[in-house]
């Protein structure tokens, strides 16, 4: 997910102050993009150098000050550009955690089992966080939707990987 239309499409829905923008994605996007808050301050600060999006700063009470970020005309003409350039681009999906099965051969199936149901189970910490983040109608909800989807996908070929490499370690056991 773009990070820049991320922020935008936030700011688009309704003015927020840096604090806010950074609960929002942790509370209900963290399963789906990896932004973090020195990432989307540094974001912020650039975009509004672009004139994209403005700030103003607001007090309450004896609070420090806090800049509001909005969305400028500028920022709305880019944020459509790129939620256009987002939804028809096909990014093909590459799993860093891949490099590892490449070379599954050369541990014993029994050890690469044990290996792979450690994977399973930070996928299925994984899923369970995405079901129980807060539930959101529409676009925002499809975000969480598909990345339930394919943890559960993920999962259940874990798992049969797991059962191949059991059935072959017991096989190579009972020789």
């Amino acid at each position: 997910m773009s990070n820049e239309l991320l922020l935008l499409g936030l700011l688009r829905s309704h003015q927020m102050h840096g604090y806010q923008l950074s609960e929002f994605l942790t509370r209900n996007l963290s399963t789906c993009t990896d932004l973090k808050k020195p990432t989307a301050y540094f974001l912020l600060g650039k975009m509004a150098e672009q004139g994209w999006i403005a700030e103003e700063q607001t007090q309450e009470g004896n609070r420090p000050p806090r800049r509001v970020y909005h969305l400028t005309t500028l920022g709305e003409a880019n944020f459509q550009r790129l939620l256009r350039e987002n939804l028809a681009a096909f990014e093909p999906v590459t799993m860093r955690g891949d490099a590892g099965l490449a070379f599954l051969d050369f541990l014993p199936p029994g050890e690469a089992a044990e290996l792979l149901m450690v994977r399973r189970g930070g996928l299925a910490q994984a899923l369970e966080q995405a079901r129980s983040a807060p539930h959101h109608a529409g676009s925002l909800g499809l975000v969480l939707e598909h990345q339930v989807l394919h943890l559960q996908a993920e999962l259940a070929w874990v798992e049969q990987v797991i059962a191949g490499l059991q059935r072959e370690a017991s096989t190579t056991q009972n020789k």
